[in-house]
Protein backbone atom coordinates (compact mmCIF):
# COMPACT_ATOMS: atom_id res chain seq x y z
CA UNK A 1 0.00 0.00 0.00
CA UNK A 2 0.93 3.61 -0.38
CA UNK A 3 1.44 4.21 3.28
CA UNK A 4 5.28 5.63 2.92
CA UNK A 5 4.21 9.29 3.47
CA UNK A 6 6.62 11.94 4.53
CA UNK A 7 4.24 14.95 6.22
CA UNK A 8 5.30 18.22 7.37
CA UNK A 9 4.83 17.97 11.08
CA UNK A 10 2.72 21.11 11.62
CA UNK A 11 -0.19 19.58 13.51
CA UNK A 12 1.45 19.94 16.67
CA UNK A 13 2.07 22.62 18.45
CA UNK A 14 4.59 22.84 21.15
CA UNK A 15 3.99 24.55 24.64
CA UNK A 16 7.03 26.78 25.77
CA UNK A 17 9.02 24.75 28.38
CA UNK A 18 8.12 26.02 32.46
CA UNK A 19 9.99 28.92 33.59
CA UNK A 20 12.47 27.91 36.48
CA UNK A 21 15.91 27.39 37.34
CA UNK A 22 18.21 26.82 33.95
CA UNK A 23 21.59 26.96 33.66
CA UNK A 24 22.56 29.85 31.84
CA UNK A 25 19.40 29.80 29.63
CA UNK A 26 21.63 32.27 27.05
CA UNK A 27 23.19 29.34 25.94
CA UNK A 28 20.15 27.37 24.58
CA UNK A 29 19.63 28.03 21.10
CA UNK A 30 16.74 29.95 19.77
CA UNK A 31 14.75 30.70 16.48
CA UNK A 32 14.60 34.25 16.90
CA UNK A 33 17.11 36.99 18.50
CA UNK A 34 13.91 38.55 20.74
CA UNK A 35 15.29 39.70 23.52
CA UNK A 36 12.02 39.09 26.02
CA UNK A 37 12.38 34.97 24.76
CA UNK A 38 15.85 34.09 26.41
CA UNK A 39 15.07 31.12 28.25
CA UNK A 40 12.92 30.01 25.12
CA UNK A 41 14.68 26.68 23.98
CA UNK A 42 15.02 25.76 20.60
CA UNK A 43 12.16 23.55 19.44
CA UNK A 44 11.41 21.55 16.34
CA UNK A 45 8.31 23.80 15.39
CA UNK A 46 8.32 24.91 12.36
CA UNK A 47 7.85 28.45 12.44
CA UNK A 48 4.68 30.77 11.87
CA UNK A 49 3.71 31.50 8.16
CA UNK A 50 3.69 35.37 8.97
CA UNK A 51 7.50 35.07 10.96
CA UNK A 52 9.39 34.48 7.71
CA UNK A 53 7.91 37.15 6.47
CA UNK A 54 8.07 39.92 9.29
CA UNK A 55 11.84 38.56 10.75
CA UNK A 56 14.47 37.05 7.39
CA UNK A 57 13.50 35.65 4.82
CA UNK A 58 16.17 33.11 4.77
CA UNK A 59 15.21 31.86 8.00
CA UNK A 60 14.86 28.22 6.20
CA UNK A 61 18.19 26.40 6.56
CA UNK A 62 18.35 22.87 4.36
CA UNK A 63 16.92 21.24 1.85
CA UNK A 64 14.20 19.84 3.54
CA UNK A 65 10.88 21.08 1.80
CA UNK A 66 9.37 21.96 5.39
CA UNK A 67 11.55 22.89 8.35
CA UNK A 68 9.95 19.52 10.10
CA UNK A 69 9.12 16.49 8.26
CA UNK A 70 7.55 13.35 9.96
CA UNK A 71 7.96 9.77 8.21
CA UNK A 72 5.81 7.04 8.40
CA UNK A 73 6.20 3.91 6.94
CA UNK A 74 7.65 1.43 9.60
CA UNK A 75 5.34 -0.71 11.13
CA UNK A 76 7.78 -1.23 14.78
CA UNK A 77 9.72 1.09 16.59
CA UNK A 78 12.82 2.47 14.37
CA UNK A 79 16.17 1.40 15.78
CA UNK A 80 18.64 2.66 13.76
CA UNK A 81 19.23 5.87 11.16
CA UNK A 82 22.24 6.53 8.87
CA UNK A 83 22.75 9.16 6.18
CA UNK A 84 25.42 8.52 3.48
CA UNK A 85 28.28 10.04 3.37
CA UNK A 86 27.30 12.80 0.63
CA UNK A 87 24.08 13.61 2.61
CA UNK A 88 21.32 12.27 -0.32
CA UNK A 89 19.96 9.47 1.36
CA UNK A 90 18.69 8.77 4.74
CA UNK A 91 18.31 5.04 5.82
CA UNK A 92 15.70 3.98 9.22
CA UNK A 93 16.23 0.49 10.21
CA UNK A 94 12.92 -0.81 12.34
CA UNK A 95 11.89 -3.72 14.62
CA UNK A 96 9.44 -4.40 11.58
CA UNK A 97 12.69 -6.49 10.19
CA UNK A 98 12.62 -3.52 7.39
CA UNK A 99 15.15 -1.40 6.61
CA UNK A 100 13.62 2.03 5.31
CA UNK A 101 15.46 3.96 2.36
CA UNK A 102 14.56 7.69 2.17
CA UNK A 103 15.38 10.77 0.01
CA UNK A 104 17.43 12.55 2.38
CA UNK A 105 16.58 15.98 1.12
CA UNK A 106 13.08 17.90 -0.48
CA UNK A 107 9.48 15.92 0.38
CA UNK A 108 12.13 13.05 2.09
CA UNK A 109 10.08 10.61 -0.47
CA UNK A 110 10.82 6.69 0.60
CA UNK A 111 12.96 5.32 -2.29
CA UNK A 112 13.14 1.69 -1.21
CA UNK A 113 12.76 -1.32 1.24
CA UNK A 114 15.60 -3.36 2.27
CA UNK A 115 14.21 -7.15 3.16
CA UNK A 116 15.20 -10.18 3.90
CA UNK A 117 16.40 -10.03 7.46
CA UNK A 118 14.28 -12.16 9.59
CA UNK A 119 14.32 -10.36 12.65
CA UNK A 120 15.05 -6.46 13.73
CA UNK A 121 17.29 -4.60 12.68
CA UNK A 122 19.47 -2.71 15.07
CA UNK A 123 22.27 -1.17 13.69
CA UNK A 124 23.07 -0.31 9.81
CA UNK A 125 25.76 1.50 8.17
CA UNK A 126 25.97 3.30 4.16
CA UNK A 127 30.29 2.54 3.03
CA UNK A 128 32.26 5.27 2.88
CA UNK A 129 31.35 5.44 -1.13
CA UNK A 130 27.69 5.53 -0.70
CA UNK A 131 27.08 2.55 -2.46
CA UNK A 132 26.67 -0.13 0.26
CA UNK A 133 24.25 -0.41 3.49
CA UNK A 134 25.41 -2.81 5.88
CA UNK A 135 22.52 -4.09 8.61
CA UNK A 136 23.01 -6.01 11.59
CA UNK A 137 20.29 -7.61 12.93
CA UNK A 138 18.28 -10.00 15.76
CA UNK A 139 18.18 -12.53 13.47
CA UNK A 140 22.15 -12.87 14.10
CA UNK A 141 23.22 -12.56 10.40
CA UNK A 142 24.59 -9.07 8.80
CA UNK A 143 23.38 -7.83 5.00
CA UNK A 144 24.76 -6.23 2.71
CA UNK A 145 22.55 -4.03 0.62
CA UNK A 146 22.81 -1.98 -3.17
CA UNK A 147 21.56 1.64 -2.23
CA UNK A 148 20.50 2.22 -5.54
CA UNK A 149 18.56 -0.92 -6.03
CA UNK A 150 17.56 -2.17 -2.41
CA UNK A 151 18.85 -5.50 -3.46
CA UNK A 152 20.20 -7.93 -0.94
CA UNK A 153 24.00 -8.45 -2.12
CA UNK A 154 25.26 -10.44 0.64
CA UNK A 155 24.14 -11.60 4.12
CA UNK A 156 27.15 -12.39 6.45
CA UNK A 157 26.55 -15.17 8.58
CA UNK A 158 28.51 -16.42 11.33
CA UNK A 159 27.67 -14.92 14.50
CA UNK A 160 25.60 -17.27 17.06
CA UNK A 161 23.65 -14.08 18.75
CA UNK A 162 22.08 -11.24 18.50
CA UNK A 163 24.29 -8.88 16.03
CA UNK A 164 24.01 -5.75 17.96
CA UNK A 165 26.19 -3.18 15.92
CA UNK A 166 28.02 -2.66 12.72
CA UNK A 167 30.60 0.30 11.45
CA UNK A 168 32.65 0.75 8.47
CA UNK A 169 35.85 2.07 7.92
CA UNK A 170 35.73 5.35 6.54
CA UNK A 171 38.88 5.50 4.72
CA UNK A 172 40.56 2.60 2.11
CA UNK A 173 38.41 0.12 0.74
CA UNK A 174 34.86 0.69 1.04
CA UNK A 175 34.01 -3.28 1.31
CA UNK A 176 35.19 -3.79 5.42
CA UNK A 177 32.77 -3.13 8.05
CA UNK A 178 33.22 -4.69 12.15
CA UNK A 179 30.23 -6.09 13.93
CA UNK A 180 29.24 -6.47 17.67
CA UNK A 181 27.72 -9.10 18.75
CA UNK A 182 25.51 -11.07 22.25
CA UNK A 183 28.12 -13.80 21.35
CA UNK A 184 31.07 -12.17 22.74
CA UNK A 185 33.10 -11.31 19.69
CA UNK A 186 33.34 -8.67 17.31
CA UNK A 187 34.20 -10.13 13.53
CA UNK A 188 35.63 -8.34 10.35
CA UNK A 189 33.68 -8.95 6.97
CA UNK A 190 34.74 -7.90 3.52
CA UNK A 191 32.19 -7.79 0.90
CA UNK A 192 34.11 -8.92 -1.32
CA UNK A 193 34.79 -12.60 0.23
CA UNK A 194 32.47 -14.74 1.85
CA UNK A 195 32.69 -15.22 5.60
CA UNK A 196 34.73 -13.27 7.98
CA UNK A 197 38.05 -12.07 7.47
CA UNK A 198 38.74 -11.54 11.31
CA UNK A 199 37.32 -12.40 14.86
CA UNK A 200 38.17 -10.87 18.37
CA UNK A 201 37.02 -13.08 21.32
CA UNK A 202 35.58 -11.16 24.91
CA UNK A 203 34.38 -12.88 27.96
CA UNK A 204 31.20 -10.35 27.76
CA UNK A 205 28.42 -9.33 25.64
CA UNK A 206 29.38 -6.98 22.78
CA UNK A 207 26.74 -3.86 22.71
CA UNK A 208 28.61 -1.33 20.37
CA UNK A 209 31.55 -0.99 17.54
CA UNK A 210 33.24 1.62 15.83
CA UNK A 211 36.26 0.97 13.19
CA UNK A 212 39.19 3.37 13.36
CA UNK A 213 39.34 5.93 10.16
CA UNK A 214 42.59 3.94 8.85
CA UNK A 215 41.31 0.47 9.77
CA UNK A 216 43.74 -0.74 12.16
CA UNK A 217 41.85 -0.54 15.52
CA UNK A 218 38.48 -1.54 16.39
CA UNK A 219 36.66 -0.42 19.45
CA UNK A 220 33.89 -2.37 21.04
CA UNK A 221 31.58 -1.86 24.26
CA UNK A 222 29.48 -4.53 26.18
CA UNK A 223 27.96 -5.17 29.17
CA UNK A 224 31.46 -5.13 31.57
CA UNK A 225 31.37 -0.93 30.92
CA UNK A 226 34.82 -1.13 29.66
CA UNK A 227 35.48 0.24 26.12
CA UNK A 228 38.17 -1.91 24.46
CA UNK A 229 40.56 -1.26 21.62
CA UNK A 230 41.86 -4.15 19.53
CA UNK A 231 44.72 -3.67 17.26
CA UNK A 232 43.62 -5.34 13.86
CA UNK A 233 46.55 -6.46 12.46
CA UNK A 234 48.00 -8.27 15.62
CA UNK A 235 44.28 -9.56 16.41
CA UNK A 236 44.61 -8.66 19.94
CA UNK A 237 43.61 -6.34 22.53
CA UNK A 238 45.76 -3.66 22.73
CA UNK A 239 43.44 -1.12 25.68
CA UNK A 240 40.98 -0.74 28.03
CA UNK A 241 39.23 2.44 29.12
CA UNK A 242 36.84 2.58 32.03
CA UNK A 243 34.75 4.83 33.72
CA UNK A 244 30.67 4.14 32.38
CA UNK A 245 29.25 2.45 35.32
CA UNK A 246 26.56 0.56 33.43
CA UNK A 247 26.57 -0.87 29.46
CA UNK A 248 27.88 0.72 27.00
CA UNK A 249 24.96 0.79 24.23
CA UNK A 250 26.93 3.13 21.38
CA UNK A 251 30.21 4.00 20.42
CA UNK A 252 30.76 6.33 17.61
CA UNK A 253 34.31 8.17 15.69
CA UNK A 254 34.24 11.85 15.45
CA UNK A 255 35.20 13.39 11.87
CA UNK A 256 39.07 13.66 12.80
CA UNK A 257 39.00 9.99 13.94
CA UNK A 258 40.87 11.75 17.13
CA UNK A 259 37.70 11.05 19.89
CA UNK A 260 35.67 8.41 20.49
CA UNK A 261 31.62 9.09 21.86
CA UNK A 262 30.02 6.45 23.70
CA UNK A 263 26.69 6.40 25.19
CA UNK A 264 25.67 4.56 28.38
CA UNK A 265 22.98 2.80 30.58
CA UNK A 266 24.46 5.02 33.29
CA UNK A 267 23.14 8.02 31.87
CA UNK A 268 26.11 9.75 30.23
CA UNK A 269 27.66 10.10 26.75
CA UNK A 270 31.67 10.20 27.40
CA UNK A 271 34.00 11.93 24.98
CA UNK A 272 37.49 9.37 24.80
CA UNK A 273 41.03 11.32 23.21
CA UNK A 274 42.21 7.91 21.31
CA UNK A 275 45.21 8.99 19.90
CA UNK A 276 48.39 7.65 20.15
CA UNK A 277 50.39 9.23 23.31
CA UNK A 278 53.94 9.53 24.26
CA UNK A 279 54.11 8.96 27.85
CA UNK A 280 50.86 6.71 27.95
CA UNK A 281 52.30 4.06 30.18
CA UNK A 282 52.78 7.33 32.75
CA UNK A 283 49.40 7.42 32.89
CA UNK A 284 49.55 11.66 33.27
CA UNK A 285 46.78 11.92 30.41
CA UNK A 286 43.56 10.95 31.11
CA UNK A 287 41.49 9.41 28.01
CA UNK A 288 38.45 9.69 29.51
CA UNK A 289 37.55 13.88 28.23
CA UNK A 290 34.28 15.27 28.66
CA UNK A 291 30.43 13.72 30.14
CA UNK A 292 27.24 15.47 28.75
CA UNK A 293 24.35 14.67 30.87
CA UNK A 294 20.45 15.20 30.37
CA UNK A 295 19.33 12.17 28.75
CA UNK A 296 18.04 8.70 30.14
CA UNK A 297 17.25 5.02 30.12
CA UNK A 298 14.95 3.03 31.14
CA UNK A 299 14.13 -0.49 31.90
CA UNK A 300 13.39 -1.21 27.79
CA UNK A 301 17.40 -1.37 28.02
CA UNK A 302 17.69 -0.43 24.18
CA UNK A 303 20.91 0.37 22.57
CA UNK A 304 20.53 3.78 22.48
CA UNK A 305 22.75 5.55 19.75
CA UNK A 306 24.98 8.59 19.84
CA UNK A 307 26.50 10.67 16.92
CA UNK A 308 29.00 13.76 16.31
CA UNK A 309 28.02 16.73 13.95
CA UNK A 310 30.05 16.47 10.70
CA UNK A 311 32.04 19.55 11.93
CA UNK A 312 32.57 18.07 15.49
CA UNK A 313 31.16 20.49 17.23
CA UNK A 314 27.71 19.11 17.95
CA UNK A 315 26.49 15.96 19.84
CA UNK A 316 23.81 13.87 20.38
CA UNK A 317 22.28 10.70 20.96
CA UNK A 318 19.32 8.51 21.53
CA UNK A 319 17.05 9.15 24.66
CA UNK A 320 14.63 7.40 26.59
CA UNK A 321 12.54 10.55 27.75
CA UNK A 322 11.28 11.18 23.87
CA UNK A 323 13.38 14.23 23.66
CA UNK A 324 16.54 14.63 21.20
CA UNK A 325 19.11 16.31 23.22
CA UNK A 326 22.02 18.27 21.58
CA UNK A 327 25.30 19.22 23.13
CA UNK A 328 27.88 21.50 22.50
CA UNK A 329 30.66 19.05 22.54
CA UNK A 330 33.82 21.99 23.23
CA UNK A 331 31.89 23.32 26.43
CA UNK A 332 29.48 20.25 27.61
CA UNK A 333 26.83 22.61 27.44
CA UNK A 334 23.44 21.20 26.26
CA UNK A 335 22.12 23.36 23.72
CA UNK A 336 19.32 22.07 22.33
CA UNK A 337 16.24 20.34 23.17
CA UNK A 338 13.92 18.74 20.72
CA UNK A 339 10.23 17.38 21.87
CA UNK A 340 8.01 15.61 19.15
CA UNK A 341 8.10 12.22 19.54
CA UNK A 342 5.52 9.88 21.23
CA UNK A 343 8.50 7.00 22.45
CA UNK A 344 11.99 6.33 23.68
CA UNK A 345 14.12 8.46 20.90
CA UNK A 346 16.87 5.28 20.10
CA UNK A 347 18.73 7.23 17.42
CA UNK A 348 19.84 10.63 16.60
CA UNK A 349 21.77 12.19 13.88
CA UNK A 350 23.06 14.78 12.05
CA UNK A 351 23.09 15.43 8.04
CA UNK A 352 26.67 15.24 6.83
CA UNK A 353 26.45 18.30 4.85
CA UNK A 354 23.42 20.58 6.31
CA UNK A 355 21.82 21.95 9.07
CA UNK A 356 19.41 18.90 10.04
CA UNK A 357 18.96 16.40 12.72
CA UNK A 358 16.97 13.28 12.29
CA UNK A 359 15.73 11.22 15.03
CA UNK A 360 14.42 7.78 15.22
CA UNK A 361 11.55 6.17 18.22
CA UNK A 362 9.82 3.49 19.63
CA UNK A 363 6.89 5.42 18.33
CA UNK A 364 7.68 3.99 15.07
CA UNK A 365 8.19 7.52 12.90
CA UNK A 366 11.07 9.44 12.44
CA UNK A 367 11.80 13.41 11.93
CA UNK A 368 14.34 15.44 9.77
CA UNK A 369 14.33 18.67 11.11
CA UNK A 370 16.16 21.88 10.77
CA UNK A 371 18.25 23.31 13.79
CA UNK A 372 17.39 26.67 14.11
CA UNK A 373 21.12 29.48 14.09
CA UNK A 374 22.01 30.79 17.02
Amino acid sequence: GDTMTAAADDAVAYPPPPDGDRDEPSLKRQRHEDPNETNQVALYAPPLEDDVDQHNGNIRTSSLAEPTMKLSGHKGSVYCLAYDPQGEMLCSGSFDSTCLLWKAGGKCENLNVLSGHKNAILDLCFTNDSEKIFTASADYNLGVYDSTTGERIKRFMGHSGIVNAVDVCREGSASLAVSASDDCTARLWDARVRGEVGCFEDEYQITAVAYANDGNVVYTGGIDNTITAWDVRQMRKSMGMKGHTDTITYLSLNPKGTHLLSNSMDGTLRTWDIRPFVDDAAGKKKRHEKTFVGGTHNAEKGLLNCSWSADGTLVTGGSADRIVHIWDEPSAEELYVLPGHNGCVNAAIFHPKENVVASASSDKSIFVGELSQM
